[in-house]
């Protein structure tokens, strides 16, 4: 049984937790802390970003909602294996909009 610091036991908890916020608010501080004591994985989310998309963030030019839909995809791939799997998962990810969690969700537009 995985357990909390103050022994509560999290064998219940959801296969996934995703950290939303701001860029530089402490998303990958506070989710390495809690996969440790989760017992999950941990992933940043900007990691997934395609290739053309850090050139882009590199050269200081903002995304725009087509750029991060094929990242957002990704993203929600990989939360959608860890669910099937059962497996725990720590993201760490802006989806600072409703339509960029909604296909975190996997209930975008196109599913």
């Amino acid at each position: 049984s995985v357990g909390m610091e103050d022994g509560t036991a999290v064998d219940s908890a959801p296969y996934v937790v995703v950290l939303m916020g701001v860029s530089g608010c402490g998303k990958t501080s506070v989710g390495l802390k809690l996969s440790e004591i989760w017992d999950a994985d941990f992933r940043d989310g900007d990691d997934y970003h395609p290739p053309e998309n850090k050139k882009k963030m590199s050269e200081g030019h903002p995304l725009n909602d087509t750029d991060r839909k094929s990242w957002l995809e990704t993203l929600s791939k990989l939360i959608g294996d860890y669910i099937k799997n059962k497996k725990r998962l720590v993201v760490a990810c802006s989806a600072l909009k409703k339509s960029y969690r909604d296909i975190l969700r996997g209930s975008g537009e196109d599913g």
